[in-house]
């Protein structure tokens, strides 16, 4: 059980932690606190699915909710690619109610791989809108669609941020699922996993993910007038066969043909240049 975070501090704890964050314009001040419900005590971290699909329309269903659920929905939203969109902090519409007995055990951390299974739901159960930091995470929900490595390297960077900033365990990450009975996300990767993932990283320095390769680039090769012209004329010859094999008759390449044709005449001129040359020598 702790104060929360101030917003300044959340976004400072995500970065040391290596993760890639998009702050979206008055994400600080975008809240429910302003509906007279609390914002704290907090005690843990709660991972959703978010049934949606596009980055950009789950931010904004996220963002600005739906009827009967105001916004915002979540603290976060973890897009496919790993990419954290803040959009909302202080209390947020994403844990509702759940079941008194997880609180304690998240709280006091007692647990093994799991906490007490729930017995009550969102209708009549304790706030948890209070007590949880919120991430959403862009999947349909329907088990069948993937979760990328770099979206699930993102939840376990996001979610030990927030434990290595309040001093807390893997054990203070649970699923919506964990908390209230009538509720199946995250679907598509157990939690208990992600949690042995989150204790992984805790135990280590936080660091920042490794970039990708950049290709060498190549050097550039000058090319002569001369080399782009016959590369520009095999291109067109190419294509030109191309169609007419599709078509079952010779296409040609008329500007090639014009092209070739004024380099054979340029040919000839000049040969005929060299033969009056020499017949001026006899002269």
């Amino acid at each position: 059980m702790a104060d929360p975070l101030s917003a300044d501090r959340f976004l400072a704890a995500l970065r040391a932690e290596g993760c890639k964050v998009v702050e979206h314009p008055g994400w600080r001040s975008h809240t429910r606190t302003s509906s007279g419900r609390p914002w704290g005590p907090v005690n843990g971290v709660m991972i959703h699915h978010t049934v949606t699909r596009g980055t950009d329309a789950t931010v904004r269903i996220c963002r600005d909710g739906y009827a009967g659920l105001p916004g915002p929905l979540c603290h976060g939203v973890i897009a496919k690619d790993g990419t954290i969109h803040l959009i909302g902090y202080g209390r947020t519409n994403h844990a509702g109610g759940g079941d008194p007995d997880v609180l304690e055990a998240v709280t006091d951390e007692s647990y093994g791989t799991r906490p007490p299974v729930p017995n009550v739901g969102n209708s009549d159960g304790t706030d948890g809108n209070a007590r949880f930091y919120g991430f959403e995470c862009e999947n349909l929900g329907n088990g069948v669609d993937p979760w990328p490595a770099a979206q699930l390297e993102a939840i376990e960077r996001a979610s030990a941020a927030v434990c290595r900033a309040h001093g807390w365990s893997h054990r203070s990450v649970i699923g919506h699922l964990e908390w209230s009975d009538d509720k199946s996300d995250p679907r598509g990767f157990g939690m208990p996993s992600m949690r042995e993932r989150v204790g992984t990283r805790l135990g280590k320095t936080p660091s920042t993910p490794t970039p990708a390769p950049i290709p060498p680039k190549e050097d550039p090769v000058a090319l002569s007038k001369t080399d782009v012209a016959l590369a520009v004329l095999g291109y067109r010859n190419q294509k030109a066969d191309e169609a007419s094999k599709k078509a079952g008759r010779r296409i040609p390449d008329v500007y090639g043909y014009i092209v070739g044709t004024y380099q054979a005449v340029t040919g000839i001129a000049s040969d005929v240049r060299k033969i009056l040359a020499l017949l001026q020598k006899e002269n």
